[in-house]
């Protein structure tokens, strides 16, 4: 039996303020719109995507005493995000199952997504791919 092979393919790079977004998939490269609003519209509407956040600085850091939740000085790696339908229905049923919660979905400045814990600490992003074409196309 053969097994296809699979590609995972950067679909986008963000850079803004102090960090840099990575966004992967396994998706056919020739199918990455151009675009970038439109794009960002398309990455977040695939059935997985991968976002890996780098906070700038730890690389130049001669300090830098090892790896961590990337969450705390000196930041680092940030988290993961999961693009899911619902966002508020997705986070009612972390919070039945006793996810603990950084940020609700209405917390902050930044409404419509939500960050949680896995039970190591590293925050796992929470987005709708409807909304975030918002932030990615600015």
């Amino acid at each position: 039996m053969s097994v296809p092979m699979l590609f995972l393919w950067l679909l986008a790079c963000l850079s803004c303020l102090q960090f840099t977004l990575y966004f992967l998939g396994y998706e056919k490269k020739e199918a990455i719109p151009e675009d970038p609003a439109e794009r960002a519209r398309w990455m977040f509407s695939r059935p997985a995507v991968l976002e890996l956040t780098h906070n700038w600085g730890t690389e130049n850091d001669e300090s830098f005493a090892g790896y961590h939740s990337g969450n705390t000085e000196p930041k680092g790696f940030g988290h993961i995000g999961l693009a899911v339908p619902d966002v508020y229905a997705a986070c009612k049923r972390f919070e039945e199952l006793g996810v603990k919660f950084v940020k609700t979905p209405d917390g902050g400045s930044m409404k419509g997504l939500a960050f949680i814990q896995d039970p190591d600490g590293y925050w796992i992003e929470i987005l709708n791919p409807n909304t975030s074409k918002d932030f990615a196309s600015k």
